[in-house]
């Protein structure tokens, strides 16, 4: 059975007369330091001329200097300099540490290439050392996000679905308002007929011509009805959302089934519907925005139960009928 092959250490077998330089750099250069100092700007990953001074042991200045007597080794690929917004955006210090003046320069970022190179311009044992262990972290770094490419990817697919899935009901829900919207604006049209009669049985279409009626009313509804229950407030829940509802009914009626807590129930999810107590009325009239005016034969509730009919009368009786409310 082999023996597994441990993964190469971030500091690599130095010659013995190389070692003391590799042990006095081994506690600044370490792996996690280095980590540190690695940027991402314009979405590379870069190294800046300060904090590679501060590995190398020498000042910004002069790491420079050498650069830029050889600025041909470094094209914009391999260093560039920052703008102040890049520093702040990046929450990089703009402030000297001596007399607290502000930098006289931006500073100059490297990219691996530019780090690379600079081997070949600073010479010294120590540059050296310090390059071979950024560039072995460039490298984990690498193969690191190269491991999580799946998973980003799967991620943004995940997220594209997400977005497609909410675009297609935000279309969906437009699509059904303009569907209403057609509606309503047919029925505002006249499009119902001015009578209809409901034979026994026919309940059904009794409640669906009902229904039809409390949607077109686009403000307030008023029903004149001495007899109502669940299946009258069943009616008016078909309403508009922006319309208010009025039932207008004998005090025993609004005790016996109309009562505070049924009241209370409909108002949560159909705002808002309010009980008057009359006892004028024998008929059934429903008034929509107080312009249409019909006549019912027999109570909502009753509606093809029995032989009946549904009358559009003119809206000049609709002052006659409030003022007796």
């Amino acid at each position: 059975m082999k023996t597994p092959v441990p993964n190469p250490p971030l500091l690599p077998n130095i010659p013995a007369n190389a070692r003391p330089i590799a042990d006095a750099i081994s506690d600044i250069a370490t792996e996690d330091s280095i980590k540190a100092r690695i940027h991402t700007i314009r979405g590379v990953q870069v190294m800046l001329d300060r904090d590679l001074a501060a590995l190398y042991g020498v000042e910004a200045k002069q790491l420079n200097r050498q650069v830029k007597r050889n600025i041909d080794r470094f094209p914009p690929d391999f260093m560039f300099q920052l703008s102040r917004d890049e520093c702040l955006r990046c929450q990089i210090g703009t402030i000297n540490g001596g007399r607290g003046q502000h930098l006289k320069y931006m500073p100059h970022a490297f990219t691996e290439n530019g780090v690379a190179m600079l081997s070949g311009v600073l010479r010294s044992p120590t540059a050296i050392e310090i390059n071979i262990r950024i560039m072995r972290v460039f490298n984990e770094m690498r193969r690191a996000l190269a491991s999580m490419a799946p998973i980003l990817a799967r991620l943004a697919e995940t997220e594209r679905r997400q977005l497609e899935d909410h675009a297609r009901q935000i279309t969906d829900q437009s699509r059904n308002e303009e569907r209403f919207d057609t509606i309503f604006k047919a029925m505002d049209g006249g499009d119902f007929p001015p009578q209809k009669v409901f034979f026994d049985g026919k309940h059904y279409d009794a409640f669906s011509f009902a229904r039809k009626l409390v949607r077109k009313a686009a403000k307030t509804i008023l029903l004149v009805d001495p007899y109502c229950d669940d299946t009258t407030l069943d009616i008016l829940a078909q309403k508009r959302g922006s319309a208010a509802a009025t039932i207008a009914t004998t005090r025993k009626t609004a005790t016996q089934c109309l009562t505070p807590a049924a009241l209370a129930k409909f108002n949560k999810q159909n705002p808002s519907l309010a009980v008057k107590t009359t006892s004028t009325f024998h008929d059934r009239f429903l008034i929509l925005d107080a312009a249409d005016l019909y006549h019912f034969g027999a109570s909502l509730k009753d509606l093809g139960r029995k032989y009946c009919a549904v009358t559009r009368m003119s809206p000049l009786f609709i002052p006659s009928i409030l003022q007796r409310l």
